[in-house]
């Protein structure tokens, strides 16, 4: 497991040195540079400094769930629900989405270019390709296993390798072995230029990855702080910060590499 640990700015002026929350994510929110965007605002804007820890989503729900985080910003949307189920979390809110994409060599040997996700996996399972999966319980790495299973594949074997890493890592292992892996497209954009991997198959309706922010309360542990907490999820879906969002990647990439969608109809999403 890798944790990321970083801090946020100084105190503001006015701001109070004990007002400091815990913010538990994903590697993607961190590697893809839209936490170094949007924290510095939002302690200017709160007074909250932030200790973040990124980590897939799967162990940023597990500290949420030791009241070890204050709040999640996390992809992994069947885990988050049965979380909330649970009754130690607070509210959970839609935030942004971006997509997911297969990633591999240009040589193609599975010669998966162009084709669907499921295609794609049953290409690579019977080729026996190298396919480097994160292997962490993050989001992307419970995306990748439904991809399996609705392939009706079941990777294994030598040409099967999981790294146990975030999104960074894994793409630079994937590079290096000229192997297949999944990333969400704002991780594989930030770092293309140094990596020896193209977009192969990609824009399927189960290639979306959305992003909820979950606020974590104290039946969760005393630890918690609840109000910073809902004061991070308020900011983030808030008007401000979504247009912040919308704008993250666009002057370098062309594109932005998130969607912000506070208040949006989730099922509709990627129509």
């Amino acid at each position: 497991m890798t944790l990321l640990l970083a801090g946020c700015g100084t105190t503001p002026a006015g701001g109070s040195a004990d007002k400091s929350l815990i913010l538990a994510t994903t590697t993607s929110t961190q590697d893809s540079g839209l936490l170094d965007e949007l924290l510095p605002v939002f302690t200017r804007d709160s007074g909250w400094q932030v200790k973040t820890v990124a980590v897939g989503s799967g162990q940023a729900i597990e500290m949420g769930r030791r009241g070890e985080a204050d709040v999640l910003l996390v992809h992994s949307p069947a885990a988050e629900e049965k979380f909330v189920a649970e009754g130690s979390a607070g509210p959970r809110r839609l935030v942004m989405h971006n997509d997911f994409v297969l990633l591999g060599p240009k040589a193609d040997p599975a010669e998966i270019r162009g084709t669907g996700s499921t295609e794609a996996m049953k290409k690579i399972a019977a080729a026996e390709a190298v396919f480097v999966s994160r292997g962490d319980e993050s989001g992307t790495h419970t995306k990748e296993q439904g991809l399996w299973s609705k392939a009706g594949a079941t990777p294994g074997g030598s040409w099967y390798q999981s790294t146990g890493q975030g999104m960074g890592a894994t793409l630079r292992v994937a590079s290096e072995k000229a192997g297949y892996t999944l990333s969400d497209r704002a991780t594989y954009l930030t770092q293309r230029d140094t990596l020896a991997l193209e977009v192969l198959s990609e824009g399927d309706a189960g290639l979306l990855n959305v992003y909820h922010v979950i606020e974590i309360t104290k039946k969760a542990g005393d630890r918690v702080r609840p109000d910073g907490g809902k004061a991070f999820a308020d900011w983030i879906v808030a008007p401000p910060a979504q247009r912040l969002i919308g704008e993250f990647g666009r002057a370098k990439f062309g594109q932005p590499l998130f969607t912000p969608d506070a208040g949006a109809d989730e099922s509709k999403l990627g129509q």
